[in-house]
């Protein structure tokens, strides 16, 4: 699938897995395995960022995957996240989405919605909320609308 296609449909929340459709190499080879590390994995959808145009700059349409949190004893110490333009050469699937009755814990900054964190129930999500303060928190839960994504489509590469 294009990142255009998961740019337009896919809910946030859902389990992304991005290709560059090279195979993998040896171990041996570090700077090879690194820099295919780089154009292949997973994440999960966060965020959407419609484009920009002004006089003098364009900015495509783009999402970003949530990749890793690292941390040690309840302290998270680095995020990674990582930004796909909807014009990037790299292919994407959708692995998982977000299940009925999941709840969303979300923030919005300029309009924008950020997942902040997916949780199995509201009970669960409103913990996440006592321990993870943020300013404008709210808890959605999933729901049949936001599951658009026919079955057919999850897992199937372009």
């Amino acid at each position: 699938m294009s990142a255009q296609y998961i740019y337009d449909t896919a809910p946030l929340g859902s389990l992304i897995r991005y290709s560059n459709d090279e195979p993998r190499p040896p171990e041996r080879f570090r700077l090879k395995l690194a820099a295919w590390n780089n154009d292949n994995g997973t994440g999960r959808l966060v965020e959407r960022y419609p484009g920009q145009v002004t006089d003098n700059y364009r900015s495509p349409a783009h999402f970003m995957l949530h990749l890793a949190t690292y941390g040690s004893q309840g302290v998270i110490v680095m995020t990674v996240r990582r930004a796909y333009s909807v014009e990037s050469p790299l292919n994407f699937e959708i692995i998982d989405t977000p299940k009925l009755g999941q709840v969303r814990v979300l923030t919005t900054f300029r309009g924008k919605d950020e997942l902040r964190h997916l949780a199995a129930d509201m009970a669960s999500a409103e913990a996440w909320m006592r321990d993870n303060p943020y300013s404008g928190m709210r808890a959605e839960i999933v729901t049949d609308a936001d599951l658009a994504v026919p079955s057919s489509e999850l897992r199937r590469a372009a």
